[in-house]
């Protein structure tokens, strides 16, 4: 996957997603956002002017349409992280490398990314994840497997964990 860094001024849509509605936004080149309506650290979006015409927006609306049936796992879609800190940046690129239907601790991606004594430091870089289902915040899980955490809802989050485990089961059978 593709990651461009940038700070660009952002432009956004709404995807009206299965689990609610959602606002995307993006920069000239790439995917800079994917909010619930309601979710936790989403930014004030209301001087981002609404393009929903806008290929990066497009191409993500579709990705994400293709992923809720089920057709797709990984996303093509280009990203821009660069809202967050050099840290933050560090464990969302450290959320990419967790496959669908797979999930892990909050330890073990702090191991993953190099940094096994931070973990606060990364359940709270996870929490603000700007780029919800696209980059997987919800596969972290809590050392015991709990259902920890999750800006957008538990309740999405476990959806989410669900249709993955199914469309894992579909795509092996």
């Amino acid at each position: 996957m593709k990651t461009i860094k940038t700070k660009e001024a952002l432009v956004r849509c709404r995807y009206d997603s299965p689990l609610g509605p959602m606002t995307l936004a993006a920069t000239d080149k790439a995917l800079a956002g994917v909010w619930f309506d309601g979710q936790k650290h989403m930014p004030d979006a209301r001087g981002w002017p609404e393009q929903p015409e806008h290929p990066v927006l497009q191409q993500a609306r579709r990705e994400l349409a293709q992923y809720f049936a089920g057709e797709r796992q990984q996303f093509d879609v280009p990203l821009d992280t660069s809202r967050g800190t050099e840290f933050q940046q560090q464990v969302w690129r450290g959320l990419l490398g967790i496959p669908a239907g797979q999930t892990i601790s909050y330890g073990t991606l702090g191991t993953r990314i190099g940094r096994s004594a931070a973990v606060r430091a990364v359940g709270a870089a996870v929490g603000r994840n700007p780029l919800s289902i696209v980059v997987p915040c919800h596969r972290v899980l809590g050392a015991n497997g709990a259902l920890t955490g999750y800006a957008g809802g538990l309740e999405r989050k476990t959806a989410l964990l669900h249709l993955e485990a199914s469309t894992q089961s579909t795509i092996t059978a």
